[in-house]
């Protein structure tokens, strides 16, 4: 998975499935100086997120066209950057078409304003065919509008806020993923030693949330009804975020396990 980070939100990019290791089009990989595939991605804004994903994805071999409206936006480029700069609007057919859209394996919009990241997203999508479509927006609620039209997005706004909630509040809860909306995670609970012993079918039970999977002994397990809670278990549960507080609650008093 691609490591990038919105470095004034600390934002993550999720880009994994659609670089190496998730898919490409094949007709279009180079493997004829590395032996490992490459891909072509355009990237819509060249602001602190853009401008570091671009130097990442260069780092890693791919080849990168990035797109601005401000010719300015590109100094924030290395002097060396081998990527195609191309300033227009990111939702300009020709403008996609020069910075190679054509043969692009993945898409990015991470300008500032929402419309012009959904508008490029779309037509990168439907236009283009591009599969590997992703778009930041800060919008919660558009957020999950764009998700059901089949675009992931990033919702900085609302990630950003519960990163600030981490902080203030480390012992809550910690958020390992969350939808696009913020609606749903999957977080890690602490447990109470009273449950050790106890099937997991009974601990979600009492607590009413799925039990995603267990980490013992440093390695992941997918959890079962019948599968017991040990000592060192650390536990792993899918919920709306809204329930999060009841659910720790519950696994932290321990008042339904063990004697």
């Amino acid at each position: 998975m691609v490591g990038a980070r919105d470095l004034a939100n600390d934002v993550p990019l999720p880009l994994g499935p659609y670089l190496p290791g998730g898919w490409s089009r094949t007709d279009r990989r180079d493997t004829s100086n590395t032996g490992k595939d490459t891909v072509h991605v355009v990237i819509m804004g060249c602001g602190r997120v853009g401008s570091t994903l671009a130097h990442i994805l260069e780092d890693m071999g791919h080849s990168v066209a990035i797109i601005d409206q401000n010719p300015e936006a590109f100094r924030r480029l290395r002097a060396h950057f081998g990527g195609r700069r191309v300033t227009g609007f990111g939702f300009d057919r020709d403008v996609l078409i020069e910075a190679g859209i054509e043969r692009a394996d993945a898409f990015v919009a991470v300008s500032s304003g929402d419309n012009s990241n959904i508008i490029s997203a779309r037509v990168a999508r439907e236009t283009f065919r591009v599969e590997g479509v992703v778009a930041r927006i800060y919008d919660p609620r558009r957020a999950e509008v764009y998700q059901r039209l089949g675009i992931p997005t990033v919702a900085t706004v609302r990630w950003t806020a519960d990163q600030i909630l981490r902080r203030l509040f480390p012992h809550a809860p910690e958020p390992l993923w969350s939808d696009p909306t913020g609606s749903v995670v999957l977080a890690q609970v602490d447990v109470n030693p009273r449950w050790i012993g106890e099937k997991i079918s009974t601990m979600e039970a009492a607590s009413g949330t799925r039990i995603a999977l267990l980490s013992r002994f440093g390695e992941g397990v997918v959890a079962t009804g019948d599968t017991v809670l040990q000592e060192g278990d650390v536990v792993h549960v899918v919920a709306p975020a809204a329930e999060m507080e009841r659910i720790s609650a519950v696994f932290a008093a321990g008042d339904e396990g063990g004697e």
